[in-house]
């Protein structure tokens, strides 16, 4: 009677840790077992970053989606050469289909930006863990909901800055950190994208047979088709995206808040239009500079389409401005230029790049799933909000003309105005975004 007895009490125990367990650990997965990924959206990024996927260890894409199916089918294909243990790749247009499957665990969204924070809070909801393309949010509000529908489903979200897994960055922030830059009192950012060029101004036209235009628009205003702003080139319209300053600006940014220690800053002011491309089809500035105020320094965000030859002679970057050096960083290395009456001798060769960031960002993904350890994650959803938000700050900035301040303690703009009109995206055509 005492065997049953302690029998029926470790039983009771078991279940009681098993309704204690939070959600995400129904879906975390040994080492030995197989990761089931399905993709949403497969024509840029959510491409290379399904095929950085199946190069982790047992991680296998079985599904994709996307509402174009020319590309669609195509990458059916080439996934069925690149992947030959897989045998069968189901393909879908409308990605409830594959929330509804309980056998994938993992769902990359890899749509345009007015999708990010939808598809990221209904894979949540369905007990997927999520890597979401950048920026994470397509408002600040969206990017807040975002954060709370992690923490409320307990899933693993990894969004896609995959510079954060990249050790040259990772070092060039250490070495901002060591102090031997001497009193950091200015950042400059620069994004300079030569070969980025919106297309022509043309007519609207009828939707082609193989696209699901209502289906792409989703919660986006209600527009008539349009060859120019579909596909890579939604990002020029607001409807969508935020040009560059959301697209390169929360990678790049992102380096410069880090290095700071920073969090929002307290006022932001920009100014810019379209003259590089004034002749073609776009919303977003081709020319942006904003400025934004700190609490102990100031960051300069410097954009321009058209032109390869920026700061330092080099079309991207982030220079930390330091009493004794410069520390200038981009995706090709790291290097600091020592100040010439600093009497501390901080001068530092280039030090190259010599690994691929998409990948690690995977290989730290998926481990952050294996081992049920969020916080192990290089981009959590709090990461990529915060980002999202700084560069959402400055696009702001430039759209209403004004000097924006930002009110840390409430979470909200000063003007109320800005607040009311900037803040969150509204939703279109029958969708809603979930609120916790």
């Amino acid at each position: 009677m005492k065997q049953r007895r302690d029998f029926i009490k470790q039983m009771s125990l078991a279940s009681a840790a098993l309704i204690a367990t939070p959600s995400f650990a129904r879906s975390s997965i040994f080492s030995s077992d197989i990761i089931r990924v399905a993709t949403i959206g497969v024509n840029g990024m959510g491409w290379s970053n399904t095929m950085a996927a199946i190069k982790v260890n047992n991680v296998q894409v079985v599904a994709l989606c996307d509402i174009d199916a020319s590309v669609l089918n195509k990458r059916k294909e080439e996934l069925l050469l690149k992947q030959p243990s897989v045998k069968k790749i189901d393909t879908y247009v409308d990605y409830q289909k594959i929330l509804d499957r309980k056998d994938i665990d993992v769902v990359i969204v890899g749509t345009p930006d007015h999708w990010h924070a939808l598809q990221m809070i209904n894979s949540c909801s369905a007990g997927k863990h999520v890597y979401v393309e950048k920026p994470c949010g397509n408002s600040i509000g969206e990017c807040n909901e975002m954060i709370n529908a992690k923490n409320r489903y307990n899933s693993i979200v990894q969004v896609g800055q995959w510079q954060r897994s990249q050790k040259h960055f990772m070092d060039a922030l250490d070495f901002v950190h060591s102090g031997q830059l001497g009193n950091i009192r200015t950042t400059k950012v620069w994004c300079y994208q030569g070969w980025m060029r919106p297309q022509p101004v043309v007519a609207d036209s009828t939707v082609p047979d193989y696209i699901d235009y209502a289906r792409w628009l989703g919660p986006a205003p209600t527009r008539t088709f349009n060859t120019s702003r579909f596909h890579f080139h939604f990002r020029w319209f607001w409807d969508y995206a935020g040009g560059l300053m959301t697209d390169w600006g929360v990678h790049l940014l992102d380096y410069a808040v880090q290095g700071m220690k920073a969090e929002n800053p307290i006022s932001v002011s920009a100014l810019g239009g379209k003259f590089a491309y004034p002749e073609l089809a776009e919303e977003t500035p081709d020319t942006l500079t904003a400025l934004y105020e700190f609490d102990k320094f100031n960051l300069v965000w410097d954009s321009a389409m058209g032109i390869d030859n920026g700061s330092y002679n080099r079309d991207h970057g982030i220079a930390f401005i330091g009493n004794n050096g410069t520390l200038i960083l981009d995706r090709g290395g790291w290097e600091v230029i020592e100040e010439r009456q600093s009497l501390n001798k901080v001068v530092k060769p280039l030090q190259k790049v010599e690994d691929n960031g998409v990948e690690l960002h995977w290989e730290n993904f998926i481990s952050a799933i294996r081992n049920n350890k969020p916080k192990s994650l290089h981009c959590t959803i709090e990461d990529g909000a915060h980002i999202a938000t700084v560069a959402q700050m400055g696009n702001i900035a430039y759209r209403s003309g004004k000097k924006i301040s930002w009110d840390e303690s409430n979470k909200k703009f000063t003007d109320a105005s800005i607040q009311n009109e900037y803040y969150m995206k509204s939703y279109h055509n029958g969708y809603t975004l979930p609120k916790f």
